[in-house]
């Protein structure tokens, strides 16, 4: 039974002045985490009493499909990581350290390099496939702005685990039994979650899909279709138009274009001095050239230009994952000042890549997919004060990109875009990202010579999957969706309690009713929160209480003298009285009653 007067809590009545989101503040003022650092957080006993039972419905789903639960120390080697080019890769995000001996080391943001290895030293036939291991373990990123308390952090905890098999059949199987578990974890836990297809960044491999809960906290931008559409916004491909015939297009023309400080007043003087034939011009048939600058794992800086029709934004995540590894920024004044030929405002595709008098020295150019043969557009014309009309693609200029790719996914995507698929208009929404999956192929097993003898003989490389959930996340996550204006409210499964008995006033016989019924419900198997202070107000105990988020509260004061106790419900707001005699029977019927609707029959599959 856990007794207030000695439990190792102190609420808050105030914010903490770094929190933005609710599950930070109340997690805080409840007592649950405490702030050492940036990012960094403490665990009290209700902190870790809540993570202990996520881990448990992890656990428990991951056992269920073969999992084995190993664990991996967090400080690593580098040589590993060197090898899978991860050491580099990662840039800037890993924590590195040296020891006495000037030994490189790490802090594991994931494992994949360790778990393969330990199968490498033990396994070395097929007879031993297929194999899921797993573990529940903390992890470190260099965050460079950590936020928003456990939502992101720099260190935290994940599940993570990975499959092995002989072949990629056997990888498509792992990776659904993976998917189902997820389903099943999310919704034993309350969790909507939508699915969605994402990229797979410096994990590497093929198939990559995330679970989302949404929410407008998420640091996630994703779409969803009519037709069942779903990807993270980095994901997203943009649907290139045909090709135009440009023949009746005149040769491209330098105007003076003074005070078109934006978009809109570009537009207005284009349709009014320099109008079209066919149609009005519109924003979308202006280029927009963002200069930006990337910094690539060995350090060394790089100015981009990225060009997207005006009326669209460059999303800086989108772009980041499209030039994944190196880190993405917006350019700087030191990055203008080494190149001249800049002309901010007015920059035009004349002095970038093999637009540029000397291509080989050239800034980089990449362009939005929308940019195709034949598009005509208004854009800058490297002088302060004019732009370039009637420039053709495929005539007057063409993207300079990297290993045949010139186009980059770098524009924002607008409701009513249509989807890469067909299945109609795009919507977009924003969420946090509990879960991921990965088809990592054969990458890591590669790298790090994870080979086996198959039935005949032959050494093959093992095929391998990657799954993490992030379980400090979802502890997040349970408080974003399940809180109100007076403090947390946890689901039955995973609270710290599942009944919170309050004893009010002086009385001494309402102290020895509330110890009996908390008693009685113990006996029975439920887990028990006392409140049990003696000189405390009855208002401190109540937003004790309701900031404490333990689902099923009893009061028991004044009306102890009439024979009954109050029920409180804090998923609905509902309070009744029952009886005193009936109390202990009502409560634990109610309580089996919520733990049931958590719980889901072996090997279903939720809709």
């Amino acid at each position: 039974m856990l007794r207030l007067s000695t439990l190792f809590v102190r609420t808050l009545r105030e914010d903490p002045a770094d929190a933005e989101v609710a599950s930070h503040k109340l997690l805080v003022r409840g007592g649950y985490i405490r702030r050492a650092a940036p990012g960094i957080y403490s665990w009290l006993p209700l902190g870790l009493r809540v993570l202990g039972k996520i881990e448990t419905v992890v656990r428990q789903e991951m056992d269920a499909i073969g999992g084995q639960e190993v664990r991996f120390p967090g400080l690593l080697p580098r040589e590993p990581y060197e090898a899978s080019r991860r050491w580099y890769d990662y840039g800037p995000n890993i924590f590195r350290l040296k020891d006495r001996k000037q030994a490189d080391y790490l802090l594991a943001p994931t494992h994949e390099e360790m778990f393969t290895l330990l199968v490498k030293d033990l396994y070395t036939s097929y007879k031993d496939l297929p194999l899921v291991l797993y573990q529940i373990q903390i992890k470190y990123r260099d965050e460079a702005r950590p936020r928003a308390g456990l939502l992101r952090a720099r260190e935290f905890i994940m599940k993570d685990a990975y499959s092995f098999d002989i072949d990629d059949d056997g990888l498509g199987v792992a990776y659904n039994d993976q998917r189902i578990a997820y389903q099943r974890i999310f919704r034993r836990l309350g969790l909507p979650t939508v699915i969605v297809s994402a990229m797979s960044g410096a994990m590497g491999g093929s198939r990559s899909e995330e679970f989302l809960f949404p929410t407008p906290v998420g640091e996630d931008s994703f779409v969803q279709s009519p037709g069942g559409y779903a990807a993270n916004a980095e994901a997203v491909t943009t649907p290139a138009p045909a090709p135009l015939p440009f023949d009746g297009v005149g040769p491209a023309h330098v105007e003076n274009t003074p005070e078109t400080p934006t978009i809109a007043t570009l537009v207005a003087l284009a349709n009014e001095r320099f109008p079209r034939s066919d149609r009005p011009w519109q924003a979308s048939d202006t280029l927009k050239n963002v200069v930006v600058a990337l910094t690539h794992p060995d350090g060394t800086r790089e100015t981009v230009v990225v060009g997207v029709p005006g009326d669209r934004e460059v999303d800086m995540t989108r772009l980041a994952a499209s030039v994944d590894p190196a880190a993405v920024e917006v350019a700087e004044d030191a990055d203008f000042a080494r190149h001249p030929e800049l002309v901010r405002g007015y920059i035009g595709p004349a002095v970038l890549g093999i637009n540029a008098p000397d291509p080989d020295n050239a800034i980089r150019y990449l362009l939005d997919p929308r940019v195709v043969v034949g598009t005509r557009w208004i854009t800058g014309a490297n002088t302060a004060g004019h732009h370039v009309f009637d420039l053709v693609a495929g005539r007057d200029f063409a993207a300079a990109g990297q290993e045949g790719q010139p186009t980059v996914e770098a524009a924002e995507i607008l409701d009513g875009d249509p989807a890469p698929d067909g299945s109609g208009p795009l919507s977009r929404a924003r969420g946090m990202e509990l879960g991921h999956l990965f088809q990592l192929g054969r990458k890591y097993s590669t790298a790090l010579g994870l080979q086996v003898l198959d039935q005949n003989g032959r050494q093959v490389t093992v095929v391998m999957g990657s799954y993490g959930i992030g379980v400090t996340r979802i502890m997040a996550a349970l408080i974003e969706a399940n809180h109100d204006d007076r403090g947390m409210i946890w689901p039955v499964n995973v609270a710290p309690a599942q009944v919170h008995i309050v004893a009010t006033g002086k009385d001494p016989a309402v102290f020895e009713q509330a110890e009996a019924l908390a008693q009685d419900l113990e006996n029975r198997g439920l887990e028990i929160m006392y409140d049990d202070r003696p000189k405390v107000s009855p208002g401190v105990k109540f937003a004790d209480a309701e900031l404490l988020g333990v689902p099923f509260v009893v009061i028991v004061g004044k009306g102890l003298a009439n024979g009954v106790v109050e029920l409180r419900d804090r998923r609905d707001a509902s309070s009744r009285e029952i009886p005193v005699d009936d109390a202990a029977t009502t409560i634990a019927d109610l309580v089996a009653l919520a733990q049931a609707a958590t719980e889901l029959p072996p090997g279903e599959t939720p809709a």
